[in-house]
């Protein structure tokens, strides 16, 4: 796509923002307009089309991508999508530890055990935790609870949970994130214990390494989508 327009502006003084090039709407891929439910996120857009040269390039725009995806996808499936997030607590990364060595045991605690208890405090789910990869059945009061908490977001919230979550593997750190108890970075450190762990003991690989920090960056992006979105 090349650029035929000279700028990108925000129009609106209340939400849904809209932004326009040149006069004319953003548009999705299903020729729907693009719109914001915050000022900042609709800034943010805007930015990312005023960088761009004579020929657009998709991947350096991250918000774009994302109101893209929300409005043609998650408004249409959003009871879908919220059934996708909220499976991920039956399985969540920080209810399956290790049984060896020690110093991982520990480091899994360490990182897992604050949000896990933040969890049963704030939103009313208690977790079980097992040692080893047997799968175990989660109380129903407390899926249920995080179900609930999944749907409480709007489309551009629940896109972003979609990600942070899927990314990390854990549906309690995602929920953190969002709920403001814990940075995105420290969420993220939390999520690759078991990695850094192995990285420390045996080395590192550079495909690894490599898609580590691609899964990093998208992660973060996850988490400036969920922070613009809000009022």
């Amino acid at each position: 796509m090349s650029r035929p327009w000279q700028e990108a502006l925000v129009e609106g003084d209340a939400p849904p923002y809209a932004i326009t090039l040149g006069g004319r709407p953003v548009r999705t891929p299903r020729k729907r307009a693009v719109t914001a439910p915050s000022r900042a996120l609709a800034e943010a857009i805007a930015a990312e089309w005023r960088a761009q040269g004579d020929t657009v390039d998709p991947k350096t725009m991250p918000m774009t991508r994302y109101m893209n995806s929300i409005l043609d996808t998650v408004a249409d499936h959003r009871a879908d999508v919220i059934e996708q997030v909220a499976a991920y607590g039956g399985s969540d990364l920080l209810c399956y530890r290790a049984e060896r060595p020690d110093s991982l045991v520990t480091r899994q605690a360490q990182e897992w055990d604050g949000p896990l208890t933040w969890a049963a405090q704030v939103l009313h789910a208690p977790m079980i935790v097992t040692a080893g990869l047997m799968a175990i059945e989660q109380p129903d009061a407390s899926l249920a609870a995080l179900h609930g908490a999944v749907e409480a977001h709007d489309d551009t919230g629940l896109a972003a949970l979609h990600d942070l979550t899927s990314f990390s593997g854990s549906l309690i750190l995602a929920l953190a994130i969002s709920k403001g108890h814990l940075e995105a970075e420290a969420a993220w450190k939390a999520s690759r214990v078991d990695e850094d762990w192995q990285i420390e003991n045996w080395g590192e690989d550079d495909l690894a390494t490599k898609a580590a920090h691609d899964k990093r960056a998208a992660f973060m992006d996850a988490a400036r989508l969920l922070d613009l979105s809000r009022p």
